[in-house]
């Protein structure tokens, strides 16, 4: 695993962090997957830059205002775990929440082939090959 990738994870995190969730976009591959896990409302698979672009839009319409931090960030073999705060105030009602969850990036040189959600810590670095 390069560091680079750990840093490229980390300013994704920065620009969620700001709101600005177009951070990154950049470093997905073409035929990337986005799979969104079990305990999530909106779980499923989505694929290529256009799913998780459509996902996204989707994602973010509920929102009055999300952002997405990084509260730990781990190299393990060709991913990147990062465990996140999702912060949120619902559109409308206005009403905020709290949501931590693990997110498992996986690359293939430079670019992100893979990105994975799960609730569960122990899971996420499982499917990241840390047994």
């Amino acid at each position: 695993m390069s560091q680079a990738n750990v840093d490229a994870v980390r300013s994704i995190y920065d620009e969620w962090g700001e709101g600005n969730f177009r951070g990154g976009t950049e470093l997905y591959d073409p035929h990337v997957v986005l799979v969104m896990g079990e305990g999530f409302p909106e779980k499923g698979v989505h694929w290529g830059r256009e799913g998780v672009r459509e996902y996204m839009h989707r994602f973010l319409e509920a929102w009055e205002r999300v952002t997405i931090e990084a509260e730990e960030i781990e190299a393990v073999g060709d991913s990147v775990v990062a465990g996140v705060l999702q912060v949120a105030s619902g559109k409308g009602s206005g009403v905020p929440g709290e949501f931590r969850y693990f997110q498992v990036w996986t690359f293939r040189g430079p670019a992100v082939i893979r990105l994975e959600t799960f609730r569960e810590r122990d899971a996420a670095f499982a499917a990241a090959g840390r047994v």
